[in-house]
């Protein structure tokens, strides 16, 4: 008996042991294959752009330079289109935090009568759009082309992060709010005294994702600010850098010959490590919350 006791523990440890070293190579590889490509990026970026052109760049740059950097920095309103982003992704990130989550406790609460209606409501507006022109014509008409505000207004409510966050707040316990209603408490001082120190790890999750798609966007800048250059954004004016150079590189050999050239591989690359960097000093901030916020608001309910 104890012969089968240790033989069948010799047996589980070397299992132990099998699965611990597969995972940890499994683990290793999922790294690699992930990160691998930033940092490709990065090389890119620190490359000469027409050396690059020769290929076999993988792991270290093969002829340093700061063109590339230099290129990207020197572009006109390049620092207007940084304010602006900078401004739209913080106003915009709060508005939408605090409208999403002030309709998320309004839908989540059992006492409001059209809850069940408002969700589904809000459900058929994640597959359903009125199209690009209506869209355009009903902004013109609101007086928000031309504006800042068409950066905020539009995005304050996003069905998808408001349905997360209303999801999450129904699986908080009703005893917390019925103890403060006995003790005099109403809606306002229950959602920001109760309500809302619970719900950290989904309003960061949430935050992220509303900074993430105003520092990224671009479209709504071209489509609805163009012709006013005080109003441009980092993106577009990353996007508009990228044609021109793509516009003006007619032939290898015209880059061959050209002094410091840079291609479009080497100046996208070097924009996309410039505008990631907010995002990836952001997200460490962020990332406790992450993973419980989500998982949490897109299980329950």
């Amino acid at each position: 008996m104890i012969n089968h006791r240790m033989l069948h523990r010799r047996k589980s440890s070397l299992g132990n042991k099998i699965f611990v070293f597969l995972n940890t190579i499994f683990m290793i590889l999922f790294v690699v294959i992930t990160l691998y490509p930033v940092w490709n990026t990065l090389v890119l970026a620190f490359n000469d752009g027409t050396d690059a052109l020769r290929g076999g760049l993988y792991l270290w740059p093969r002829k340093w330079t700061l063109q590339n950097y230099i290129t990207v920095l020197h572009k006109k309103n390049l620092l207007v289109g940084a304010y602006v982003s900078v401004a739209r992704t913080v106003i915009g990130t709060i508005t939408a935090l605090a409208a999403n989550a002030l309709l998320a406790y309004i839908v989540s609460r059992k006492r409001f009568l059209f809850k069940r209606q408002l969700s589904l409501f809000w459900v058929i507006t994640m597959y359903v759009n009125g199209g690009m022109i209506p869209v355009f014509l009903l902004y013109k008409g609101l007086g928000l082309t031309n504006s800042f505000l068409v950066y905020i207004v539009p995005g304050m409510v996003g069905a998808f992060n408001m349905l997360v966050i209303r999801t999450y707040m129904v699986g908080i316990p009703d005893s917390l709010e019925e103890s403060a209603q006995l003790d005099g408490a109403g809606d306002l001082v229950i959602f920001t005294k109760i309500i809302s120190p619970l719900c950290k790890p989904v309003y960061a999750t949430i935050a992220l994702f509303c900074a993430v798609g105003h520092w990224n966007s671009w479209f709504d800048a071209m489509l609805y600010n163009r012709m006013n250059a005080n109003l441009t954004t980092l993106q577009y004016e990353l996007m508009k850098l990228l044609s021109s150079v793509s516009n003006q590189s007619n032939s290898v050999e015209s880059m061959k010959n050209a002094v410091a050239a840079v291609t479009p591989t080497s100046v996208r690359s070097a924009a996309t490590i410039l505008t990631m960097l907010p995002i990836v000093c952001l997200y460490p901030f962020l990332q406790r919350y992450f993973v419980t916020g989500l998982t949490i608001g897109g299980v329950k309910g």
